[in-house]
Parts: structure tokens; sequence; C-alpha cells
């Protein structure tokens, strides 16, 4: 019943859908992490039932070896017994001839009830060893399916940690799209562009009554040129 049992709980954890877990899982990884767990202490207890088992057979093996050797030594003891009585019964000794005989029948029940003892053990055996080759297999499938589960794990860990590393640069390049610095350059150029626009505007101020100036000294010119001419005629003289 134990050996059913186990049998059973190692097919179920050999079946079990890792994937179809996992769609079900609030936090896969965390789930993942305590199916390893459980796998591996599942595979502690089903290796030492497997263990147990496999001791059981040997013990069967040896006891069912046993009872062959012994039944061997009886049939060796009667067909001694059954020389020896040959022999004196040859040599006229009856008697003794008829002891070794019977000794002979005693070895041979002896070897008859060996032999049957040793038969009782082999359907043991051989239905225990199909059960210790099906437990072999099942911890053997445990055992690949715990790999799965940790590769499975490893995996999740590795793409969780992949994404977070995607998430906090798409952060750092959104951080630097709201606090660009180029934006900052771009601001003290056109702050040095209008400054650079009032210097010229300053020169072309400064220009413009440069301008003004030198046309008031042509016309200070022309109002002088008029009095001189004024003069000449008062004085009867020609400026020509």
């Amino acid at each position: 019943m134990a050996q059913q049992s186990l049998l059973g709980r190692v097919g179920q954890l050999v079946r079990a859908n890792i994937n179809a877990l996992l769609d079900q899982a609030e936090d896969p990884q965390k789930m993942l992490d305590q199916m390893v767990r459980d796998y591996t202490a599942a595979i502690r207890e089903a290796e030492q039932s497997v263990a147990q088992t496999i001791g059981d057979l040997r013990l069967m093996e040896d006891d069912h070896a046993e009872a062959v050797a012994t039944a061997k030594e009886w049939g060796g003891k009667a067909a001694a017994a059954s020389r020896k009585a040959d022999s004196l019964r040859a040599e006229g000794n009856a008697t003794e001839a008829d002891r070794f005989d019977q000794l002979a029948r005693v070895a041979l029940q002896r070897q008859i009830d060996a032999e049957n003892h040793a038969k009782g053990f082999e359907p043991q055996i051989a239905s225990r060893t199909e059960v210790v080759e099906k437990l072999k297999t099942g911890l053997e499938g445990m055992r690949r399916k715990l790999e799965e589960l940790k590769s499975k794990r490893d995996e999740l860990v590795a793409r969780s940690r992949m994404a977070a590393a995607q998430s906090q640069v798409h952060d750092a390049v959104k951080a630097v799209d709201l606090l660009d610095p180029t934006s900052e350059v771009s601001r003290f150029e056109e702050k040095v562009r209008r400054e650079e626009a009032r210097v010229r505007g300053q020169e072309e101020l400064a220009a413009s009554s440069l301008d003004a100036q030198f046309e008031a000294l042509e016309a200070d010119g022309d109002v002088t040129e008029v009095e001189l001419r004024l003069a000449a005629l008062k004085g009867g003289t020609s400026t020509d």
C-alpha cells in the first residue's frame, strides 16, 4: 500500500503541468521558488522510500539465494548419503545401507523444503523488482522535472531583471526628455542672440546719431554760405 501511494505521488508530481500552474499564479517567481522547494523535499522523501524498497528487494534476493544454496547443500548431502548406502549394500551391510538411505531421504526432504522456500520468494521478488523499476523511473522523471523547474525559475528571474533594467532605462530616457540639457543651451543661445541684436541696435543707433550730426554740420555750412553772400552783396562784392 505504501509503495502504491508513493507511486501515485511520484506520478502526480511528474505529470504536473508547470506552465498551467504558472498561468494561475499571481507571482510566478515565488510560486516557482516554492515548487522547487516542494519538489526537492519530495525527491528526498522519494529517494528514501525507493532506497528502502530496494533494500527490501535485496533482502528478499539474499533470502532466496540462501534458500537455493541450502537446497543445493541438502541435495549434495542426499547424494552423498545415497552413494554411501549403495557402497555399504554392495559390501553386504544392509542395515547400515538402509540407515544411510534414510539419511538421504531426510536430506532430500530438506532439499525439497528449501526449494519450496526459494520458490516462495520468486513472485515477491518479481513484483518488488517491477515496483522498484517504476519508482526509479518516476524518481528520474522527478529529477528532470526539478531541473525544468529550476530552468523556468532562472529564465523568469533573468527576464524579470531585464524588464526592470529596461524600465529603468525607459525612466531615465523620460527624465532626459523632461530635463533636456540641450533646451538650456537653446535658451542660452537665444539669450546671446538677443544680446547680439541689442548690440547691433546700439550700433545702428550710434550710426544714426552720427549721420544726424553730419547733416547738422552740412546744414550749418549752408547758413554760413548764405551769410557770406549777403555780406558780399552789402559790400558790393561778388563771391564768384
